[in-house]
């Protein structure tokens, strides 16, 4: 069974920075894509980032390109999602989700619906002003 684990998430002012982590377990970390993903209060859940097994394929949302960074770190079963320049509007739950197939971020990403079948718990992201 595929586990997926955030951390990382806090409470911080306006300007500063948090790294999520997604801790993978559950199957040979081989070829996947890991999405992360973002809901606020009375908002739809939307894509933030994806990575691709081989970091070949990255992708992000037009609004946060520039601020956040993706990364993988296959030998902890783990992948990052560095956020800087954190405003207010980025206050959400932060969830990682896994698609275990050789393909690139476009193909399943940004939507949270088609493709991504394992979701972590989320972690709460606060951003205050």
């Amino acid at each position: 069974e595929v586990q997926l684990v955030e951390s990382g998430g806090g409470l911080v002012q306006a300007g500063g920075s948090l790294r999520l982590s997604c801790a993978v377990s559950g199957f040979t970390f081989g070829d996947y894509v890991i999405g992360w993903f973002r809901q606020a209060p009375g908002k739809e859940r939307e894509g933030v980032s994806c990575i691709t097994s081989s970091g070949g394929s990255t992708a992000y949302s037009d609004s946060l390109k520039g601020r956040f960074t993706i990364s993988s770190d296959n030998a902890k079963n783990t992948v990052y999602l560095q956020m800087n320049s954190l405003k207010p509007e980025d206050t959400a739950v932060y969830y990682c989700a896994a698609v275990l197939i050789r393909t690139d971020c476009p193909t399943v990403w940004p939507s949270p619906h088609l493709y991504f079948a394992s979701w972590g718990q989320g972690t709460q992201v606060t951003v205050s002003s």
